[in-house]
């Protein structure tokens, strides 16, 4: 990959940063995150490890606060890219609400200080206990994808003496034009009320004693890199406003959901300040300027903001692939073997002049062919050196598991020179601590 270099006479450190990654750069051919080497947390920590820059990832917020500055606005992280306490702590210091799926969630963002009156629920199979539990913490909204889940919340809420706040999320069929895994905007996904049945199903809420229709909700995908499709479902969106509020169905807000693409691989998604001035001007322009927004970003905040160190275990050539094996596998960093998605990978501390690279595949340890971090990388590593795998703050620790009884991975989070270590590394005795032996023979 190409990177570019700064340096100045006052600070005469070789600086190279790299792109799409601000707050990732190599001093002195050292990688860094902010002002803290890899290679020093990795021999502190072990591998693999992830690392993720505060500033990085308040730096991507700030892009919305600008976005939405003098708007009556509220954005909610959403925490399923990366539910870490510590994590979600940064957020809610910067004064964040939450988007949660369940109601693990719900406790974990409460354990991280949140407002529960700043937390809206969405998912499409809520349980019972799951509104009771969001019901008594007093959240803010219940995003609601299907009639039958309103008739389930009425009841639940009404049996509680209790109002649940709602809005319906509306399916508006437009194609975010991203991998289809991540895709939920189509007619095909299993989210959301259809268009066409929006307005039916708005009328029924509205009839049903234990509920409060509160505002409209849409969310097409996920690393949308595009800004058309935005456009559209925000028609589609404000048509449907139009069509709730002369029923006398009165919508207080309008949340557009998230899903804002990053970089992985020289993708060029719009800056999220540049894609609300857009979007603002056309809710203007169609008279909601005075509604209250709502958003619900996940990776755009976060993916970029971490990586994932990991030891090189071993070079393996062969007939057709050589093959670099690494101490992080698809347990750690599932994305490549769920989404064939792509992830940079870099070496931590890079070679000389003369330092020629070979072609890998990068693999990790697990016993399963899927398990690749990475196809075709020219590298020039040895066994022991640490490489970086890039963009690696959503969707990789909070989808990690531990096939083949392997620990998660240790996190630390850097603010400037400072190193917070976020989570320790899960053992085999932390992993078996909720079983138990059968008694007798």
């Amino acid at each position: 990959m190409t990177f570019s270099s700064t340096s100045t006479q006052a600070n005469p450190t070789s600086l190279t940063t790299l792109p799409g990654h601000p707050f990732v750069a190599y001093r002195d051919a050292v990688l860094h995150v902010e002002d803290v080497a890899l290679s020093a947390l990795a021999s502190q920590y072990g591998t693999p490890l992830f690392v993720y820059s505060k500033a990085a990832m308040l730096s991507a917020l700030a892009a919305y606060q600008r976005g939405f500055a003098g708007r009556n606005a509220q954005i909610c992280y959403a925490m399923k890219a990366n539910s870490t306490l510590g994590v979600l702590q940064v957020f809610v210091k910067a004064g964040c609400g939450f988007d949660i799926v369940s109601g693990g969630e719900l406790e974990r963002v409460i354990a991280a200080g949140a407002d529960a009156r700043k937390v809206i629920f969405s998912g499409v199979g809520k349980t019972r206990s799951e509104m009771r539990q969001a019901l008594s913490a007093g959240i803010g909204c219940f995003n609601v994808e299907s009639e039958a889940e309103l008739d389930v919340l009425s009841a639940v809420a009404t049996a509680m003496g209790l109002i649940a706040p709602v809005s319906i999320r509306v399916n508006p069929n437009v194609d975010p034009k991203t991998h289809p895994y991540i895709s939920t905007g189509l007619k095909d996904n299993k989210f959301g009320v259809a268009h066409e049945d929006a307005l039916r199903v708005y009328r029924h809420a509205a009839t049903l004693k234990g509920l409060q229709v509160v505002g409209i909700d849409c969310h097409i995908g996920s690393q949308i890199l595009e800004l058309t499709p935005y456009l559209d479902a925000m028609d589609r969106v404000l048509d449907l406003v139009a069509s709730i509020e002369a029923a006398g169905i009165p919508i207080a807000h309008i949340d557009f959901g998230g899903g804002l693409g990053i970089n992985y691989h020289n993708d060029a998604p719009p800056e999220a300040d540049a894609l609300w001035l857009q979007l603002l001007t056309k809710i203007d322009a169609r008279g909601y300027g005075d509604k209250k927004l709502m958003i619900e970003p996940g990776r755009s905040l976060v993916g970029n903001a971490g990586v994932c160190v990991t030891e090189v275990l071993y070079l393996k050539p062969g007939a057709q692939k050589n093959f670099c094996i690494i101490d992080a596998a698809m347990n750690d960093l599932p994305r490549p073997a769920m989404y064939q998605a792509f992830h940079s990978i870099v070496p931590v501390n890079t070679p000389g002049q003369d330092g020629a690279s070979t072609t890998y595949d990068v693999v990790g340890p697990v016993c399963e062919s899927g398990d690749w971090i990475g196809r075709d990388r020219a590298l020039s590593v040895v066994a022991g050196d640490y490489v970086a795998v890039l963009s690696a703050g959503a969707y990789c620790m909070s989808m990690s598991s531990n096939y083949n009884t392997r620990g998660r991975a240790a996190e630390v989070l850097v603010d400037g020179m400072a190193m917070h270590l976020i989570r320790a590394r899960e053992t085999a005795q932390d992993q078996m601590r909720q079983e138990h032996l059968i008694n007798g023979d």
